[in-house]
């Protein structure tokens, strides 16, 4: 597919067939997927839970009891479920692994040039921390362009995805153990393939978006 026909192609799947499951070759496209996206100066502020099993699945799912019980069927139908965690600090010490990472992976062609990367990464987040006092936020920030990133990329393989911000972060926070690990819960995304009966499907309804004029200045 064109990338125009993969947008139009993409869409929140509501309802997945549980009997379609993604390959093994294709999963491991997705967790690629997911290691490459950008982030703001590398920073790389994420953690995923990835559940393919049916106890996996019904772990994540404990999320999704109570007022969230309407997204309980996209999570135990779906193929897989990512959990996208963001970290709720970073310091010193994770700035100077992410340089040592990347010097470690050749990305630095003398010390001058890793020292120059390190001021960076530390100098915005600073900025965050201190400055702006939204650290948090933007390392949320940082997890939501991997989720864009995501939605896009899977659909190239045509797999299906759901993204739910409708879930009970605590209770999973709690469940996987996560901020005392250092991090949150902060969106799961089901992937897998639609069912016919899906009523939200592209092929049953129009995709429906602002028109261009209303939303692009060109100067």
């Amino acid at each position: 597919m064109s990338l125009k026909e993969t947008l139009n192609w993409r869409y929140t799947t509501k309802e997945f067939d549980p009997t379609k499951k993604i390959s093994e070759a294709d999963m491991a496209e997705v967790k690629n997927l997911l290691r490459m996206s950008p982030s703001s100066v590398n920073l790389q502020p994420w953690h995923f839970i990835i559940a393919e099993t049916e106890e996996g699945k019904a772990r994540i799912a404990k999320g999704t009891q109570g007022f969230f019980h309407f997204n309980e069927p996209k999570v135990t139908n779906a193929s897989a479920v990512v959990l996208f965690c963001a970290k709720t600090d970073a310091d010193e010490d994770y700035y100077q692994h992410i340089a040592d990472t990347e010097d470690k992976n050749g990305r630095f062609p003398n010390e001058d040039i890793k020292n120059g990367f390190l001021g960076a990464v530390k100098a915005f987040a600073g900025i965050h921390k201190y400055d702006l006092k939204d650290l948090n936020h933007w390392m949320e920030k940082q997890v939501y362009l991997n989720i864009g990133s995501f939605l896009l990329g899977v659909a190239t393989l045509g797999i299906d995805a759901t993204p739910m911000e409708g879930i009970d972060v605590k209770a999973l926070d709690d469940e996987f153990g996560l901020r005392e690990k250092g991090f949150t819960a902060l969106v799961a995304v089901s992937i897998g393939y639609r069912a016919e009966s899906d009523f939200n499907t592209t092929d049953k309804t129009p995709k429906s978006r602002l028109p261009e004029s209303e939303i692009f200045t060109e100067i």
